[in-house]
């Protein structure tokens, strides 16, 4: 005998009862139906957006990256002058 017998399911219910009192439980239930739906419909967004940002990928050709232009040359400072100094 596990604890998937039906009068230890029985024995939960009335435990959880008589902690919650029977007021609370429908507010408790509807609360998280409430929050089941929500995430669901997230879900579904979620896996939409999915879909829709591959559709619109494959249907684009890709492009060749753009090219940075080469970066200026920097003047030497003095701090560079000195270090130069010391190291010859």
């Amino acid at each position: 005998m596990g604890f998937t017998s039906p009068w230890h399911w029985a024995i939960v219910a009335v435990v959880v009862i008589i902690l919650f009192g029977s007021k609370k439980l429908p507010d408790a239930a509807r609360g998280l139906g409430r929050s089941l739906r929500i995430f669901k419909s997230e879900v579904k967004e979620m896996q939409n957006d999915g879909k829709s940002d591959t559709d619109t990928t494959t249907a684009q050709q890709p492009t060749a990256p753009a090219q940075l232009p080469p970066p200026a040359p920097v003047a030497p400072t003095n701090v560079d002058a000195q270090h130069d100094a010391k190291s010859a």
